[in-house]
């Protein structure tokens, strides 16, 4: 069947150079990773006992703020991606349309933390800004842009509507907007949305260095004011470790040229669609991942040597085991090599928060040594090279 001339994208005179990621995508991707930074703030405030006046929210209800909002971002996050990928910011009304749209993501993160006590609103006046920014730089590489607007618009709507209501009712309009969005794929298709692989490889993985980044963030925030003593000391290293192993497992090997050959030797439709399914997807548990780690991280270094709370020691643990699960499905969408002990370590990591009921120094050393001793079995399975 014929497709509408509108659904198809405009045809190119030449075919196009590889496209890198630029400067100014990096500089976006910092005030995207702030807003993983308030995350993790929100996430930590579970576990917390709430400011007088404030009602007291546990770690299930935190949680379930952090999915939604994180949601809805990451929707936002991955259509600037593909916009960047058909409309590089080369002329500088594209740059200055793009920097608007980080002031949109600014805005959002600013949001956050009050975004279910009522900073509902604001958190969708910059989500409307980084739509309208989106859609109107979009519109010069296709036409099929037009079949994802009306679903931003109407989320966008709901979280406003959100804005003014009462916790759990909020929460109705939010799940709402996250099943519109996520769900749109399904119903617009991905004709007409031609991705470079190289660029979205590299864009992704680049994405994965700074957020691991945040997690050592994390680290200086919990460390604020407390003396540099062994404990800390012990602690701090550990959870470099801990950052170092996850960064490991994701780029050891030639698994991103690997991707890149993959993507660029499959048909623009079926690339499409497996971009959505490994870096869309895929990439969501691994971020959540670090989001938790980083949590769990903040709880331990304020007090190594203590007992973690339970909520506190099960983050930790499972952010570990999301990561991991992040990535074998990254890896099956692009029919990369998964070894199995990767998923032995995760579905481990989650007993080692036993050991943080004891002292979060402990948790902290159990995972390490779980993620070094998959390494190590990782590298004797690699050929060496010729």
């Amino acid at each position: 069947m014929r497709l509408p001339s509108w659904f198809a994208e405009r045809p190119a005179a030449a075919p196009e150079p590889d496209l890198r990621v630029s400067t100014l995508e990096l500089f976006f991707d910092l005030v995207f990773v702030f807003t993983i930074t308030q995350l993790t703030a929100l996430l930590v405030a579970g576990m917390e006992a709430p400011p007088p006046g404030h009602r007291a929210v546990g770690i299930g209800e935190s949680a379930l703020q952090v999915l939604l909002v994180f949601g809805v971002m990451w929707w936002m996050y991955a259509g600037y991606v593909w916009l960047l990928n058909s409309v590089p910011p080369v002329r500088p009304a594209r740059r200055i349309l793009v920097l608007l749209g980080m002031a949109g993501f600014l805005v959002m993160a600013l949001a956050i933390p009050s975004t279910f006590m009522g900073g509902g609103v604001a958190f969708a006046v910059g989500y409307l800004l980084l739509i309208l920014v989106h859609s109107a730089l979009y519109a010069q590489a296709t036409r099929a842009i037009v079949r994802v607007v009306p679903f931003n618009l109407a989320a966008t709507a709901l979280i406003g509507v959100a804005g003014f209501l009462e916790t759990p009712y909020s929460y109705l309009p939010w799940i709402a907007a996250l099943v519109l969005l996520w769900g749109s794929p399904y119903f617009i298709g991905q004709q007409g949305f031609a991705l470079r692989a190289a660029h979205v490889v590299e864009r992704h993985g680049l994405l994965v260095i700074v957020v691991l980044g945040e997690s050592m963030l994390a680290l200086g925030i919990g460390a604020k004011d407390l003396p540099v003593d062994l404990g800390l000391g012990v602690a701090g290293v550990l959870a470099l470790c801990l950052a170092a192993c996850l960064w490991w497992a994701y780029f050891a090997g030639e698994d991103e040229r690997a991707a890149e050959h993959t993507l660029a030797a499959t048909e623009p439709v079926r690339r499409t669609r497996m971009i959505l399914g490994a870096y869309f997807y895929g990439h969501i548990p691994m971020l959540l991942g670090v989001v938790a780690v980083s949590g769990g991280i903040k709880k331990v270094i304020g007090h190594p040597v203590d007992p973690l709370k339970p909520s506190a020691a099960i983050v930790l643990a499972v952010g570990v085991t999301l990561y991991l699960a992040g990535d074998f499905w990254f890896r099956r969408m692009l029919r990369l090599p998964w070894a199995r002990v990767k998923g032995v370590v995760a579905v481990a990591a989650p007993a080692a928060a036993l050991a943080g009921l004891w002292a979060g120094l402990a948790e902290l050393a159990i995972l390490v040594a779980l993620l070094v001793a998959m390494l190590l079995a990782l590298h004797h399975r690699t050929p060496a090279p010729a």
